[in-house]
């Protein structure tokens, strides 16, 4: 005689016909993976897992899908839980439609065959976990798509992190952003960081370019640091205008409002540099950024890079970082304040 498979869910009130015995198609045991994966989202915990699968364990091939196993030998084979835990644990998988439970008139699990080969089976049917199979391999997968897709968000996230420090090492961004990755945060959180840590990397990226929003676009021009052979040719080079260095007259009357903070008038280049010094910690550039920038660029530049950021004001997000790019970065030979106060006198309508 031949069997068919029962697709349709037994009414548990009822003795069950034997179950089909699992076919060569069936791994029950993949089945059992993609619920253990996913448990979390029916609210199980990894006792239930642990219990299901010492059931699964009591199922021999070719013998159907339930399980006969009393309750004191599926204990054992958990691990020696209590009888109330496993209880607790079946009614949870019954609750969830995993199983259904058939008891027999004394409550014992055991098969009954009659002579022409039909049979009843009583006890724990796994019936509906397999009947479920694809509902649960679907959603494990996507679990799975999205656990490999945080992985690979917080990567982005980490390497954008990486390049902030290199060019912004003042950055209050990053120190945020870590601190945010020490917890496991969703999908969304982590596209949300992203989009964040790219806004910041675009920032800085575009920090010499800033002017373009008023038509100031970076010089191309070559550097003009000049290198010298003594500490009294660094001096002179640094009281005498280079060619991309404006004189102070047009510097201070184009960036009116970094001369508006000045009590004194500013007639030198040393009055410039004074303001200069004061106005940096006010922007958020700590005295030794501006001092390691006057280094490297000279003191005039320096200077000019601080009146020309305040001049533009809110076009500025974040001052610190614009002064680094400007004075620090990889393009710090870009940087020619004379072409930007020319641009950014024709674009106010200034005469310099």
């Amino acid at each position: 005689m031949t069997f068919t498979k029962l697709t349709t869910r037994r009414n548990a009130a009822c003795p069950a016909a034997d179950d089909t015995a699992l076919t060569a198609g069936t791994d029950i045991w993949a089945i059992f993976r993609a619920l253990r994966d996913s448990h979390t989202q029916f609210g199980l915990r990894s006792g239930h897992m642990q219990t299901l699968q010492a059931m699964i364990s009591f199922l021999k091939p070719g013998h159907g899908e339930t399980v006969f196993a009393s309750n004191f030998e599926i204990c054992r084979r958990v691990g020696g839980i209590d009888e109330r835990t496993l209880r607790r644990h079946i009614d949870r998988f019954l609750d969830l439609g995993f199983m259904t439970r058939h008891d027999s008139p004394n409550r014992k699990r055991y098969r009954v065959r009659s002579s022409d080969g039909q049979s009843i089976s009583y006890g724990l049917s796994l019936s509906p976990l397999i009947e479920r199979a694809s509902e649960l391999m679907a959603i494990a997968q996507e679990l799975e798509n999205r656990r490999r897709d945080c992985i690979f968000l917080r990567k982005q996230i980490l390497t954008s992190l990486a390049h902030l420090e290199e060019v912004s090492p003042e950055s209050t961004f990053v120190p945020e952003a870590r601190k945010a990755l020490r917890r496991k945060l969703s999908e969304a959180e982590y596209r949300a960081l992203l989009a964040s840590a790219e806004a910041e990397c675009a920032l800085m990226s575009t920090a010499v370019d800033a002017p373009k929003a008023i038509s100031l676009p970076a010089n191309d021009g070559q550097n003009v640091r000049h290198q010298s052979s003594s500490e009294k040719e660094d001096k002179d080079l640094e009281e005498r205008p280079t060619p991309d260095t404006p004189d102070v007259r047009t510097l201070t009357t184009v960036c009116d409002q970094a001369t508006a903070f000045s009590t004194n008038r500013l007639g030198t280049w040393k009055d410039v540099e004074d303001h200069a010094r004061t106005l940096a910690p006010m922007m958020g550039i700590h005295i030794t950024t501006f001092e390691k920038a006057a280094k490297t660029v000279g003191s005039q530049k320096a200077s000019c890079a601080i009146f020309i950021l305040l001049q533009l004001g809110q076009r500025i997000r974040n001052f610190g970082a614009y002064f680094h790019s400007l004075t620090l970065g990889r393009r710090v030979h870009q940087f020619n304040p004379s072409l930007l106060l020319k641009r950014l006198a024709s674009a106010e309508g200034i005469a310099s």
